[in-house]
């Protein structure tokens, strides 16, 4: 499932990216999965993997949690869904004197940015509902995996009957850490040399609004459950 390489410039841009990672997902298609997009640069690759599929395509987003008085300093984070999750630092927490009610009213402050952007994105349509269902989650690479991590570790909370990790490229050391976190995790390319996401991509440029919006409308919503027929 994993190849091991250390050569740069693997993908032509993230549209391929995902036609090749849709190929190593194809034992996945009978169970009506969910992919769901970390935007923006997951969008391109998880389209991909959603027509390969004929599933369902959603966003996945994640918005930090900051500190009070550092915003910039994350104490934990909160992941849009059917059922919205919250995942705290409780070390954190207590070492920055972050209240309850200051974690309620940052939680709700950046949900309402997730509003605006699911507005934005999806025209307000509503997020599926994970529940039972085979989710596989897609961004256009992991570094760190800290922001993947997240997202992994609110959506297994929501009771997935299985939790899979899709990305083009991962660093080696990041791969064995995030395993932990879901059932299974699906590559192109395994890198033990990794300066950063954007090496491995001929074409990496910054996803415009319009482009996320245009390719999540081309996909059609096929939020039925169970098998194919």
């Amino acid at each position: 499932m994993f190849h091991h390489s250390s050569q740069f410039k693997t993908f032509h841009d993230r549209r391929e990216a995902g036609r090749l990672l849709a190929r190593r997902l194809l034992s996945y298609r009978d169970a009506s999965p969910v992919v769901l997009a970390l935007p923006r640069g997951g969008v391109p690759v998880a389209y991909e993997i959603a027509l390969a599929l004929s599933a369902s395509l959603d966003l996945v987003m994640v918005r930090k949690i900051g500190a009070p008085g550092n915003p910039e300093f994350g104490i934990g984070a909160v992941v849009d869904g059917h059922a919205p999750i919250t995942v705290m630092d409780e070390e954190l927490v207590r070492h920055t004197g972050a209240s309850d009610d200051y974690i309620t009213q940052t939680t709700q402050l950046e949900l309402a940015e997730i509003e605006r952007r699911r507005t934005l994105y999806l025209k307000g349509r509503s997020p599926v509902d994970v529940k039972g269902r085979t989710l596989i989650v897609v961004d256009d690479g992991v570094a760190t995996g800290s922001t993947m991590r997240v997202a992994l570790h609110a959506l297994r909370r929501a009771g997935p009957e299985r939790l899979v990790m899709a990305v083009p490229v991962v660093p080696a050391d990041t791969l064995e850490a995030i395993k932990v976190d879901c059932d299974a995790a699906v590559c192109v390319l395994v890198a033990e040399n990794f300066p950063a996401v954007g090496f491995f991509y001929r074409n990496f440029a910054q996803l415009e609004d319009r482009e996320v919006i245009d390719l999540l409308s081309r996909v059609p919503d096929r939020n039925a459950r169970g098998p194919k027929a």
